[in-house]
């Protein structure tokens, strides 16, 4: 008998109700918490890829001034290398570090609490890397880009599974590249603050590390106030009614029961399988292909050499032969072209696919690397041609945004079940954060032997290999 009122009140309701769903809008509670999510987590993500470009030279006086005092001789040239790179790579270990703690955070604080929590690394290594000079200590430099990049590795995972848990499906490809678009913004922002007429200079380059610790406020002061993930709290809390009432937020609208049945369908089906650890992950053959996409994907996002460019844009341009006072001002399209390119790949996302996106963005590199490694060949003879390298960088810069920049990580939330997901972002941001090491350390040593182009030919080779398994994506 309630089985047939039930029956009836689902065909007395106003055709509007049934299709609302089909025709998802963007929402207050939907955007902020997209905006704030990304605020305290992507964008700083790609302020750090950016902020140790500008002061680099200030940073590398500071640290001969250090050894000086400290051993009475100047430090050597090897030696000033080698802790630049690891200055500017160990960013990607703390990154690795906090990839893999993600699980357990996750599982203890849930995803908005994790993210509240992580502020507390920025927050730490903003207040080292400010005072590391007044100190005079490099050591607080090394450590404070330690532990930003915990803050990274977290923020990189527990983000993008947060937006495609709260996002409706019409619009979960547009929320993800809310993620995308905040990271080119930080590299954007930090370009601008590096310029001479703000914190570019000598005796104010340690400000551009204080403002690590704005946006880690902004998300403090407001994420508190938005909801959990509505998935979480059903499925792994068994919280209905908090669950309920996110949903409410998230989609604008009271009628929430079709979206609580599909969770409650997942679950049941879940009901006999627990969360599955990175081992399991890799034994399940159901899996196997929505794996390899994830890692091939991921590593090509870093090892096609985009964060080089972020971390030494200055030294790359100076040796394609443009002047010391325009470079910083050359570097500054480089972040706008990004920007740009990722809010266009954002408004499409749903309209064009995730794949033909990844498709066009490897492809448009492959080309783009092909021409640079010509160009950089040919830079000693004609005068003209570090306009061309210059071009062709914002080319390679904006077929990344176009798709490969966001697109991976929206797919490590969208392949994977509820169980996997855990796993799945622990084992994606392992193969980021590693990739993103390689890059950081080896690229001033490849660059001091002018092997260039030989980098280029790599990355045309990694993008191709990229293209031949992207076939199998499902999405």
């Amino acid at each position: 008998m309630e089985k047939k009122t039930k029956i009836k009140q689902m065909q007395d309701k106003d055709p509007n109700d049934v299709k609302a769903p089909s025709e998802q809008r963007l929402t207050v509670g939907l955007i902020s918490a997209a905006f704030f999510g990304a605020l305290g987590s992507s964008f700083l993500y790609g302020y750090n890829l950016s902020v140790v470009n500008a002061p680099a030279t200030y940073i590398k006086t500071f640290y001969n001034k250090t050894w000086m005092s400290r051993y009475n001789e100047p430090i050597g040239v090897e030696t000033v290398t080698l802790l630049w790179s690891i200055t500017v790579s160990i960013f990607a270990i703390g990154g690795l570090v906090g990839a893999l703690m993600v699980s357990l955070l996750i599982k203890v604080l849930g995803r908005k609490g994790t993210l509240l929590a992580n502020n507390v690394l920025a927050l730490t290594a903003a207040l080292l890397l400010a005072l590391g000079e007044m100190a005079g200590s490099f050591e607080m430099l090394i450590i404070g880009r330690f532990i930003i990049g915990m803050d990274s590795g977290v923020s990189l995972s527990v983000l993008p599974m947060y937006l495609g848990e709260i996002s409706p499906r019409q619009v979960r490809g547009l929320i993800g590249q809310f993620h995308a678009i905040f990271i080119c913004l930080g590299v954007f922002i930090g370009q601008v603050l590096g310029l001479p007429e703000i914190f570019g200079q000598e005796s104010r380059w340690n400000f551009l590390f204080a403002f690590l610790a704005v946006p880690a406020i902004l998300q403090l002061c407001v994420l508190p106030f938005l909801p959990e993930s509505p998935r979480f709290l059903l499925i792994e809390r068994r919280d209905e009614a908090r669950a309920e009432r996110a949903f409410q937020v998230f989609l604008g609208r009271k009628d929430v029961s079709r979206e609580l049945e599909e969770v409650h369908a997942e679950s049941r089906a879940q009901n006999t399988q627990r969360a599955a650890s990175v081992l399991e992950l890799f034994r399940k053959r159901a899996v196997r292909w929505q794996l390899i996409t994830v890692i091939v994907v991921m590593s090509c996002y870093q090892l096609c050499g985009l964060n080089a460019i972020w971390y030494y844009t200055n030294g790359i341009f100076e040796d394609a032969g443009f002047t010391k006072s325009l470079i910083p001002y050359i570097t500054l399209s480089t972040g706008g072209i990004e920007t740009l390119a990722a809010i266009v790949s954002g408004l499409v996302i749903e309209k064009v696919g995730r794949r033909p996106l990844l498709i066009f963005g490897f492809s448009a590199m492959a080309v783009c690397f092909s021409l640079l490694t010509v160009f950089l060949n040919f830079q000693d003879r004609f005068s003209w041609m570090p306009y061309l390298s210059f071009v062709s960088i914002l080319a390679l810069i904006a077929s990344f945004c176009s798709g490969p920049g966001g697109i991976p990580f929206v797919l490590t939330g969208e392949l994977f079940e509820q169980t996997n997901r855990p796993a799945a972002f622990m084992i994606a941001g392992t193969v980021n954060w590693l990739s993103n090491f390689a890059v950081g350390l080896l690229f001033p040593f490849i660059q001091a032997l002018h092997l260039n182009a030989p980098l280029s030919v790599l990355a045309i080779r990694i993008d191709s290999y990229v293209l031949i398994n992207i076939k199998h994506l499902c999405v």
